[in-house]
């Protein structure tokens, strides 16, 4: 009964907060932290939080959904930063930060140091969009920044792995721990892609031969990024990046044969069913991370009263030095990338210059999120030989303080920051899409002309077919003619007149739905007939939106 009560207490909580959000203008992160920390205040009890069940419940679809909806154009255009980022940084990170922790920290072993600097690697560009939305954030940045996330979680976490194997067993063999990493990336990526296709080939068989259930396709893609994790976990592999690859194989299937036949019934249901997914795990992973950082502060002068530095004071130092090591480190990083990469011109001539403040922005976008929480909890409590995994728990404070610490900068710096900030411009799939419109409609008119006859055919009343398939043809037409245009001022005053279309549409389909809403309440339409042509009038609304 406890846990249910605080699972509704965690649900409630995420919803309230993005209200509080929204009037206090502080970042969704932040407040749903601190209402995290208010539940375990008032309740006085908090959730047992098991790292394990924790990857296996929020991870999986979050990251799932980051791989199925991420711009994959984008992705692959910006590869190499993001590859650099995501590769580079995190090594380098994990260099750079552990040397330093381990002079700093002498208590801390060296291979804690660096299992401490690995998980603190992974960025969390949910909680970098939540703090930009208000700022603009260009969108060419977020598919970088949401790129990155999407494998250093895999990196940070892998090397994690081996610097805790290493503290437990007191060695490290290199060939081994790159042989690890292979396994770790390959079979984990090959795991995930096996088994989306695998279930999509499966659900589409069915559905051609015995037809589509939708609720049992919504259910299906809810299941497959954890079926990904758990097979890929079960080879040892990484669960992560099979999560990633898992969502980067849906898209494709959907585009090809096995996905791509879905009703339209069901993507729209399903895209608000994995939106809704998203929106809950977001919420509870942050409201969790706030329900914990209570008795880990409480534990502040237990982390060191046994160091050679007692003073409670001395963990503000950690946390400060460490915040501006990783935001030093990502600079140096970001600004030798950007310009080797980001900035370099086909043609010759020197390349532009990079900015101070878009690689400023860039990195306090690195804040760190649920996979350092998660990561850092997993540590193990003793080591192989029994004996208690050294500075444990002051890892568990850093890795917490540095989380709330690197939003808490990110608020207030980066919607400053993001104000003037310039990327190389996003190409115009303007002609894509006038192109892609024509080649629709046209298909749409040979299908059209087909059909009519067909149904014509031997027929009483064949010129009614003709009729009605003239009609619907002339739309089509219409269409080609206005996106075939060449004069550039002819085809503004096209994209304007579908804008004006698409608002007047937006705006009658409103009044149209209020009419039926007065005309049920006033039972001059039975509820089933309103809800139903109200539907009809959302579906219309959703192609105008």
């Amino acid at each position: 009964m406890h846990l249910i009560e605080t699972t509704l207490l965690l649900l409630l909580a995420v919803v309230v907060s993005g209200s509080i959000a929204r009037i206090t203008r502080i970042a969704l992160p932040l407040v749903q932290i601190a209402l995290g920390a208010g539940i375990v205040l008032v309740t006085g009890k908090a959730v047992e939080l098991e790292p394990d069940i924790f990857f296996l419940l929020f991870l999986p679809p979050l990251l799932f959904l980051d791989g199925w909806r991420i711009p994959k154009e984008d992705l692959f255009r910006d590869r190499a930063v993001i590859l650099e980022l995501a590769l580079g940084l995190v090594l380098f990170t994990v260099i750079g930060l552990g040397l330093l922790m381990y002079w700093m920290i002498p208590e801390m072993p060296l291979a804690v140091a660096f299992a401490l600097a690995a998980i603190l690697s992974p960025t969390d560009p949910i909680a970098v969009q939540a703090i930009a939305s208000r700022a603009g954030i260009p969108k060419r940045l977020m598919h970088i920044l949401e790129g990155e996330s999407l494998l250093n979680d895999a990196t940070g976490l892998t090397c994690m792995r081996l610097a805790i194997a290493a503290a437990s067993t007191g060695a490290f063999v290199l060939h081994e721990a790159v042989g690890s990493f292979l396994w770790l990336a390959l079979a984990g990526v090959a795991a995930g892609v096996a088994v989306t296709l695998v279930i999509s080939f499966a659900k589409s068989w069915i559905s051609r031969r015995w037809g589509e259930d939708v609720g049992a396709q919504i259910l299906i893609s809810l299941l497959i990024p954890f079926a990904a994790y758990l097979v890929a976990e079960k080879l040892h592999a990484s669960g992560i990046l099979a999560a990633v690859a898992a969502g980067v194989t849906m898209s494709f299937t959907e585009r090809g044969g096995y996905g791509g036949q879905s009703l339209a019934m069901t993507r729209i249901r399903r895209a608000v069913v994995w939106d809704t997914v998203q929106f809950v795990a977001n919420g509870l992973i942050f409201v969790i991370l706030g329900e914990q950082m209570p008795s880990i502060m409480a534990r502040a002068a237990e982390v060191v009263a046994g160091t050679s530095r007692p003073e409670v004071w001395w963990l503000a130092v950690y946390v400060a030095v460490i915040v501006t090591a990783l935001a030093a480190l990502r600079f140096i990083w970001v600004w030798t990338s950007l310009r080797l990469t980001l900035f370099r011109k086909r043609q010759k001539g020197p390349p532009p210059k990079v900015g101070l403040r878009l690689t400023a922005v860039m990195s306090l976008a690195g804040v760190r999120g649920a996979i350092t929480l998660a990561g850092i909890l997993t540590v193990p409590f003793t080591l192989a030989d029994g004996s208690p995994m050294p500075s444990r728990t002051l890892a568990i404070f850093l890795a917490a303080s540095v989380i709330i610490v690197s939003l808490v900068v990110a608020t207030i710096a980066l919607p400053k920051l993001l104000k003037g900030v310039e990327l190389p411009p996003e190409p115009s799939h303007e002609r894509e899409e006038d192109e892609g419109r024509v080649a629709a409609a046209s298909a749409a008119l040979r299908a059209i002309e087909d059909a009519s006859h067909a149904m014509a055919e031997g027929k009483p009343n064949p010129d009614l077919y003709n009729d009605v398939a003239s009609r619907i043809m002339e739309l089509y037409r219409h269409r080609i003619e206005n996106r075939t245009r060449t004069d550039a001022d002819e085809i503004e005053a096209v994209r304007l007149t579908d804008a004006v279309e698409r608002r007047l549409r937006l705006v009658g389909l409103a009044a149209e739905r209020t009419e039926l809403g007065r005309m049920a309440r006033a039972r001059l339409i039975d509820e089933t007939t309103a809800k139903r042509l109200i539907r009809e009038i959302d579906l219309q609304e959703l192609r105008y939106s």
